[in-house]
């Protein structure tokens, strides 16, 4: 391909589109806060599949970390096939869906809000089902999306959650973070993960590697490794990985940690001088040595937003990368740009 991709010029386009939702969106975002201030919930539940999926495990350990409310995820599936009744007056909701027409996501949602809890949609189209379902409504304002693989959508859901957080908690440090962020991806967009490309090419398989919200973009790294370019990936914790999966991690074998800057970098990079040891291929963003390759990275300032400018990074990289597997990564094998599910 001359051209670029759609992906590419999506990816491209992350930098202003964070920067209009937090401008334009702003309203929304403190609307939504309020509705969880004045309910005052004791823990929260999320709604979501695929990329969003990876969204709501980003927010879940953001709520964790900053707001001490535990997060626990819902299968759809539980009202939309079993058609359980659930006990969630004394919850919040968050559901988050690009489209807003997955007749399972909106059938929970709306179980959620029957059940007394505030309901938050965050999703690409405020008309959608899941936005009249629900108590209030986070436009994500990423404007449309054509390639298949989420790459904008998927950073503007979790930055309308850290503004949902950041509003509740009353946190100026991370309200200031997330005002420097678009500046701050528009460099991570250009950090040159090349070194990564001739390593994964020629293995069958990799492992992701992150710890709390590090973990989420992981997983969602690991995704676009499967949609783009049917290379297979698997995400794990740095802990976990420790439980078993790590006997196979041996020469050759690639191994991509996406390490923040938070209080789990010291510790997951010593699991990554440990899977060195094996022979294993490892690239990892930190400057604390271990024996591997390290990629470039932007920090950000903020533990909580550090994570979004190495998908970002990672965005740019696999694009390349599934060009140079042969593939297009705008339309990939199978997949839809709407997944209805129910």
């Amino acid at each position: 391909m001359t051209d670029k991709t759609h992906m590419r010029l999506e990816v491209e386009q992350i930098p202003a589109k964070v920067a209009e939702l937090l401008d334009k969106g702003s309203d929304a975002i403190n609307i939504a806060a309020e509705n969880f201030k004045r309910a005052d919930p004791k823990f929260l539940v999320s709604i979501a599949r695929g990329s969003s999926d990876h969204a709501a495990l980003y927010l879940k350990y953001a709520f964790e970390l900053m707001a001490g409310l535990p997060v626990a995820s819902i299968g759809p599936s539980v009202a939309s096939i079993y058609e359980a009744p659930l006990k969630l007056k004394d919850a919040g909701c968050i559901a988050i869906s690009q489209s807003g027409a997955s007749t399972d996501i909106v059938a929970l949602a709306k179980a959620a809000r029957d059940s007394g809890a505030p309901a938050i949609a965050i999703t690409n189209n405020a008309k959608s089902d899941l936005a009249n379902t629900c108590s209030a409504t986070l436009d994500i304002l990423a404007g449309p999306e054509i390639s298949v693989a989420a790459t904008k959508t998927f950073v503007n859901s979790i930055i309308a959650g850290l503004g949902m957080l950041a509003a509740y908690t009353d946190d100026v440090k991370l309200q200031q973070a997330l005002k420097a962020l678009p500046e701050q991806l528009e460099k991570a967009i250009n950090c040159d993960w090349s070194p990564l490309i001739a390593p994964v090419s020629k293995a069958p398989s990799l492992f992701i590697i992150g710890r709390g919200p590090g973990f989420a973009i992981a997983h969602e790294a690991a995704l676009k490794f499967k949609e783009t370019s049917s290379k297979h990936a698997e995400a794990y914790s740095s802990a976990e990985v420790l439980h078993g999966p790590v006997s196979i991690a041996d020469a050759s074998f690639p191994v991509l940690a996406l390490a923040a800057r938070d209080a789990a970098e010291a510790s997951l990079m010593e699991t990554m001088g440990r899977i060195a040891s094996q022979q294993a291929s490892v690239f990892a963003t930190s400057d604390i040595e271990v024996a591997g390759i390290k990629l470039p990275f932007v920090a950000t300032g903020h533990p909580l937003t550090d994570p979004l400018s190495l998908i970002v990074s990672f965005y740019s990289f696999i694009e390349g990368f599934a060009r140079h597997s042969g593939f297009n990564p705008d339309t990939p094998k199978h997949l839809k740009k709407v997944t209805v599910t129910r």
